[in-house]
């Protein structure tokens, strides 16, 4: 048995039906020039095949019913992969908007409590001789870093190489094929979180002296200083996905020529998309709206941690009209931020972390989440991905999109992940209150064309410069449209 650090359980005690908390992932793989009509049914067969489970794969909850108490871990005895992974087709000509619909409806189901929380699917008749892979996991086991390095280790850049494990037979161990190092037991877990109780209390110290000081740092964001809007209210249990891809030059060309950085460039997109979107439907507030940006403190090579993240909040200034001194403005907000963080000690950032998202925790906890004043607006993350082309037993990944949680008061996650030079965006969305929640991802394109615009002729060359050789098997579709759509 293994009894969880604080900050993996704390995703069990907000977990309810109308928000599960499960992340997950998407990826589009195009079949290999020699594939057959039997490649999907037999990488399915070879998948069934791999009966061994590797941490955190085989953990399952002790007592599912007091997950909200003190969760503990155990090791499963028996898996059913048949439940695990699931075989699915779309209607055809399967078009993305049929897998949007589809990814849609399995991320909207929460996870068997009873069994190890995760699930894979492997989706079938996508048009242009392509397939997906679905997979989601509880938050609990896993972050958005360590979920993309758990993936990563099922495949290679080598589009010739054959029967590669599952994820579920390499877990996040670093032997690949081993996944048998025991979890800490209960009392060991116990032991070491009382011997590091002292240093912990001193970085907690620290952290109050430094986030309830006196002094005001000028562009910093405080928690509670978002106004309330139309991504603040309560959810249900449906969930709404759409995608956006961009290539990743055309982001850094902008990044450059604005002296900003690259996730500087994603909130301004948000901001751009969140800004004509809530116009559109009259709920655009006078003050700017925040995001809540979580921020790895994995350390390299770290593969153990489930979770290892901190939070920054940023102003997204959507009440900026111009889109050069909107993204300026985002650039000091998130210095100041991340200003903040590094002046905090390495050993303090978890117990940073707990106690910044304490009232974030309560708030749901209580009951107060969708109808007091949210901590922040928005969930905005930037997750990096593989910088090269990877293979899963022949077949090309083509793009891997990400598939987030929300929150009662937290309609809305934008997650990005860049694949080799690709920036591939995934937004996640309350099906009920968010009507044509789609439409963000193309406003996304059309914010960074006015960026463009804007810094030509700094990022217009580069972004000529950057235009890739177009794919013998990619689907024809502009580079800046949406992506999936449901």
């Amino acid at each position: 048995m293994a009894i969880l650090k604080p900050l993996d359980a704390a995703w069990f005690y907000v977990d309810t039906k109308e928000t599960p908390m499960h992340v997950g992932c998407m990826a589009i793989f195009s079949l290999p020039d020699d594939a057959g009509p039997d490649f999907i049914a037999n990488l399915f067969s070879h998948l069934r095949e791999a009966p061994q489970f590797a941490a955190p794969f085989n953990l399952k909850l002790r007592s599912p019913r007091f997950k909200s108490v003190l969760p503990v871990w155990q090791t499963a005895r028996k898996i059913d992969l048949d439940y695990h992974l699931r075989h699915s087709a779309l209607p055809k000509p399967g078009g993305e908007r049929e897998l949007g619909v589809l990814v849609s409806r399995l991320h909207s189901h929460p996870l068997d409590f009873n069994r190890p929380l995760w699930e894979a699917h492997i989706i079938e008749g996508l048009e242009n001789k392509r397939f997906a892979l679905y997979m989601k996991m509880h938050h609990s086991m896993v972050d958005g870093v360590g979920g993309m390095r758990m993936l990563q280790k099922m495949m290679v850049p080598d589009p010739k190489a054959s029967a590669l494990p599952p994820p579920w037979a390499i877990g996040r161990g670093a032997g690949p094929r081993d996944g048998t190092r025991p979890p800490p037991r209960v009392f060991e877990r116990l032991r070491a979180q009382c011997a590091a109780a002292p240093q912990v209390g001193k970085a907690v110290g620290h952290v109050v002296a430094e986030r309830f000081r006196r002094r005001v740092v000028m562009d910093e964001t405080l928690p509670f200083e978002g106004p309330r809007s139309l991504l603040n209210q309560r959810v249900s249990g449906q969930r709404r996905f759409a995608t956006q891809f961009y290539d990743l030059a055309r982001i850094k060309a902008v990044a450059k020529a604005a002296s900003v950085s690259v996730n500087d460039v994603f909130l301004a997109l948000c901001s751009g998309a969140l800004r004509r979107y809530l116009a559109e439907v009259h709920a655009l507030p006078e003050a700017s709206l925040t995001a809540g940006i979580p921020v790895s403190i994995r350390p390299e090579g770290d593969d153990e941690s489930s979770n290892a993240i901190s939070f920054i909040i940023a102003s997204l200034h959507t009440d900026f009209s111009d889109p050069l001194d909107r993204l300026q403005a985002i650039r000091r907000s998130t210095e100041a931020a991340k200003a903040q963080l590094h002046k905090l000690p390495a050993a303090g950032l978890t117990s940073y972390t707990m106690l910044f998202m304490a009232p974030f925790m309560v708030q749901l906890l209580a009951g107060l989440g969708g109808v007091a004043r949210p901590m922040f607006n928005i969930t905005v993350s930037n997750v990096p991905g593989p910088t090269v082309p990877l293979y899963f037993n022949g077949a090309r990944m083509e793009q891997m999109y990400p598939v987030s949680l929300l929150t009662h008061g937290q309609g809305l996650n934008i997650t990005c992940l860049s694949y080799a030079g690709q920036f591939n965006i995934g937004l996640t969305g309350c099906r009920d209150s968010l009507p044509h929640m789609q439409r963000l991802a193309v406003y996304m394109g059309d914010t960074l064309a006015e960026l463009e615009q804007a810094l030509a002729p700094q990022a217009a060359p580069a972004r000529a410069r950057a235009t890739p050789k177009p794919k013998p098997k990619a689907k024809p579709r502009a580079r800046s449209g949406p992506g999936l759509k449901t």
